[in-house]
């Protein structure tokens, strides 16, 4: 019941993503026609670049930029929620205690939900995931920040970090029989090579759709936005039809950033169980 639930939730993120994608492309080609006859100049990838913090040269290894401080910033967010909030230990919380405890409860249940109790031991790591990534997506909200959750580099470490701890754990657990992950045993002889193959490819294509479904999501969000915003910004008296859409995809992008959070917890809390208990 749980894996038809978590499926469905997968799903409806992915309509989001694709729903929201395509209203992007469709506004971002406007706005280059626009752009092209002289007229609205809209730029909805600027807000994307990532430039060095300090001075104009070009970015490094070790170049401190936007990116490395709307991180820093983030973990700082889980910091604050997370120690701050919770330090009194009141047996009336505060309002941030209670965020917290909330948060706690909320994802511990997922993880126990889906990937067993015996996945408990890893809540920590999969706490920290999702604290990081909801606060990366809100702090992103703010007019004038920047969504390090929108850049396929940030969201892809996170994506292969996952996909190499659930793998070195599974064999760390099952040995060799790990690879029975693979083997569909229900499925008619002549047919399981086949199916293990595919079941292979699947498993290896995880931490590409892991990584794209979080940066998509957010980049297309962020990208309708801004074009609403170059309309709103552009038409006048008449901009009430863009600022009224502006208004609406703010609220969306709101529940967007959980929601993308939640699916890359729980996904991670399947690849989980997948790892402790591999046997079809």
């Amino acid at each position: 019941m749980s894996d038809q639930s978590t499926e469905a939730q997968a799903g409806s993120g992915k309509t989001v993503a694709l729903i929201l994608i395509g209203i992007a492309v469709v506004l971002f080609i406007l706005g280059l026609i626009d752009d092209y006859e002289g007229g609205l100049s809209i730029h909805p990838m600027d807000q994307f670049i990532v430039s060095p913090l300090f001075g104009d040269g070009p970015v490094g290894l070790l170049t401190i930029t936007n990116v490395t401080l709307w991180l820093a910033l983030a973990v700082a967010a889980v910091v604050a929620l997370m120690v701050l909030g919770t330090r009194g230990r009141a047996v009336v919380p505060t309002r941030g205690q209670s965020i917290a405890e909330l948060a706690y409860g909320f994802v511990r249940q997922m993880v126990q939900d889906v990937a067993g109790k015996d996945a408990l031991g890893y809540f920590p790591y999969i706490f920290t995931l999702f604290l990081f990534i909801l606060m990366a997506n809100f702090l992103g909200l703010i007019p004038g920040s920047f969504t390090t959750t929108s850049h396929i580099a940030v969201t892809a470490v996170m994506a292969f970090a996952v996909f190499l701890t659930v793998t070195i754990l599974g064999f760390v657990k099952n040995g060799a029989g790990f690879l029975s992950l693979f083997w569909v045993s229900s499925a008619p002889l002549p047919l399981r090579p086949i199916l293990a193959i595919i079941e292979l490819i699947s498993y290896f294509v995880r931490p590409v759709s892991h990584s794209i479904r979080l940066a998509g999501n957010v980049m297309a969000g962020h990208a309708v936005l801004k074009v609403f915003a170059g309309f709103a910004g552009a038409m006048g008296a008449a901009s009430v039809a863009p600022i009224l859409g502006v208004v609406a995809i703010y609220g969306l992008e709101v529940l967007v950033s959980f929601i993308q959070a939640y699916v890359f917890t729980i996904l991670t809390c399947v690849y989980l169980k997948d790892a402790l208990h591999p046997h079809h």
